[in-house]
């Protein structure tokens, strides 16, 4: 099985947006099969050049991705039933994809997969870079470039196979393994942000369940990158049955 790394900086967050850098890099191989700015058809978001720092001027005259010569090969390659891409938060790179055109058959998201790791949510974010830091991943690379990114997210899924693999004994099925977790939605515990950070979801249910309404109207009204979220709050919001008599 090949393994492929991928990140794509984008537009912004929305349903519209579209990416114009995609970084992609097998694994063993140190130089990159795709390190490139695109043309998107729509402009690039102010709260998106402040992040990857990609302006206008520097797409100006690039290809639309699916107009570039690289774009059937590679739609090929990401298809293939012998490939499996990584990324970080997957759903939304894969939704980027989808977008022009690109559907991988087989993805691993490092985020799920370090969620899954810590099954007490010990950590407060799961976010690249914080892990990163955390882990101490000694790599050369420029946070939020789509490059530098494929290198942190290749050194991230290195050590998170090692675990893998103490737990499912070889690379085979510790890639099996990281594929699963990867397909089914996240469920969150607790919640990192707004009002009630640091607190357990659960216990939000009880006191203010309108709160988490809210939140999941907010999250249905752009869904995109936004399942695992969608799934955790309909979960909690759910009426527990009552028991058998």
């Amino acid at each position: 099985m090949r393994v492929i790394f991928l990140d794509t900086e984008t537009t912004g967050n929305g349903s519209e947006d579209r990416l114009c850098q995609l970084g992609l890099k097998e694994r063993y191989i140190d130089e990159p099969l795709v390190n490139a700015l695109y043309k998107p058809p729509v402009p690039i978001s102010i709260e998106s050049m402040a992040i990857h720092h990609i302006t206008e001027k520097m797409v100006e005259g690039k290809p639309a991705f699916k107009d570039a010569p690289e774009y059937p090969s590679l739609k090929d390659l990401l298809e293939s039933r012998e490939v499996v891409t990584v990324a970080h938060n997957a759903a939304f790179d894969n939704a980027m994809l989808a977008r022009e055109g690109v559907v991988p058959r087989q993805s691993i998201c490092t985020y799920k997969v370090a969620y899954a790791l810590d099954p007490d949510d010990t950590l407060p974010n799961y976010r690249l870079q914080y892990l990163r830091y955390l882990l101490g991943l000694e790599v050369e690379a420029v946070a939020h470039d789509a490059w530098g990114d494929v290198l942190v997210l290749e050194a991230l899924f290195e050590r998170l196979m090692q675990k893998m693999m103490q737990r499912h004994g070889t690379e085979e099925a510790a890639l099996d393994a990281m594929t699963q977790i990867s397909s089914r939605p996240l469920l969150f515990t607790t919640i990192r942000f707004g009002k009630y950070s640091g607190q357990r979801l659960e216990d939000i249910a009880k006191s203010d369940p309108s709160y988490l309404e809210w939140l999941l109207k907010q999250k249905e009204q752009n869904p995109s990158g936004e399942e695992d979220w969608i799934h955790t709050l309909k979960h909690y919001l759910s009426p527990v049955p009552d028991a058998a008599p």
